[in-house]
């Protein structure tokens, strides 16, 4: 908070992490399938890799990974129409329920079977659960990882989106899917909305449109799962703390960041967000966050990646697993 009385502290670490996120943002335009906010992680742990930032740069970096990531799904909610979210979602809450719990149930054993720490467990977990690099974004600031554990997990996050935009058209075809089908299998089954977006289109712009409904649906699922952590987070605190009482406070369970998400997404949902702005404050949040994930990245340290393994992809793998095959036997019952 020191920080903040003193934005000059911050301006160092703030322009340090705008240059991998600028280069990202223009890469990730060239190349939407690969996103700019996967290209700002992978840039700034090749940056940091190359040169370790000085005390000078802390505070903006910490500043920028923390703030500006919790102001990027405040943004997010501009693109959020309650009304026609719930509309789809009414179609789609049981089959989006149980992928969740899939999700959950499968990193939560996964991660103690291959003895992965508990928090880049969750990462993992809520980033295949709900929407990828959104989701993750919206529950560190809650978990409070390592920088390390946030940019594995992004990376494996997005490794499975690739492997879903590349599998998923070419194995509706093969399963006769009509479009419908096929747009809740990706909406409910892949992570990242570009990701949707690229494998509900290569099948036909009906699937597509649908995919991305679904897909937006199972993005408010953000709101009660930072809650529950947030909740479990407290409680936790205060039985290591032994004070004896388990009665938590509102305001210690609820992030400010989720209930300016959820204004957010009523204001658009009243129709008070006017359409001129609706592009912008869009575009507004994908930046944020693409300046928030370089400076993850630049926090990253490499060699605690290496040291980890491959036992995170293999979690990723098994969590995205579990949700695709999740997905296609509930439309099938």
């Amino acid at each position: 908070m020191n920080a903040l009385r003193h934005p000059r502290i911050l301006l160092p670490g703030l322009l340090l992490a705008c240059a991998p996120a600028l280069l990202a943002w223009a890469g990730g335009r060239a190349f939407p399938l690969l996103g700019g906010a996967v290209l700002a992680i992978l840039l700034g742990i090749a940056l940091r890799a190359l040169w370790s930032p000085g005390a000078g740069y802390k505070a903006g970096i910490d500043f920028t990974g923390k703030y500006v990531l919790q102001a990027s799904i405040v943004l997010l909610g501009f693109s959020l129409d309650l009304g026609e979210v719930a509309r789809v979602g009414r179609d789609s809450l049981q089959v989006t329920i149980v992928t969740l719990a899939l999700a959950f149930a499968t990193a939560w054993a996964l991660g103690r079977f291959l003895r992965i720490p508990t928090k880049l467990t969750a990462l993992v977990g809520v980033g295949t659960a709900i929407c990828g690099g959104s989701a993750i974004a919206a529950v560190t600031p809650i978990l409070r990882p390592d920088e390390h554990d946030t940019a594995f997990a992004m990376s494996t996050i997005f490794l499975f989106n690739l492997v879903a935009v590349l599998l998923f058209p070419p194995l509706g075809h093969l399963l006769g899917m009509d479009p419908a089908q096929f747009g809740l299998w990706a909406g409910t089954a892949i992570n990242d909305t570009s990701s949707v977006v690229a494998a509900g289109y290569a099948y036909g712009r009906e699937a597509g449109n649908y995919a991305v409904i679904v897909k937006l649906a199972r993005a408010t699922m953000i709101v009660p799962v930072c809650l529950a952590l947030a909740a479990a987070v407290a409680w936790h605190a205060r039985r290591r703390a032994n004070t004896g009482s388990l009665a938590l406070r509102a305001g210690g369970i609820v992030p400010w960041f989720i209930l300016w998400f959820v204004a957010a997404s009523a204001l658009r949902t009243a129709g008070l967000v006017p359409a001129a702005m609706q592009d912008g404050l869009h575009a507004a949040a994908g930046l944020a966050t693409v300046l928030a994930l370089a400076a993850i990245g630049l926090s990253a340290d490499l060699r605690r990646m290496r040291a980890t393994g491959p036992r995170p992809i293999l979690l990723g793998l098994g969590v995205w697993a579990a949700v695709a095959c999740g997905s296609l036997a509930m439309q099938a019952l």
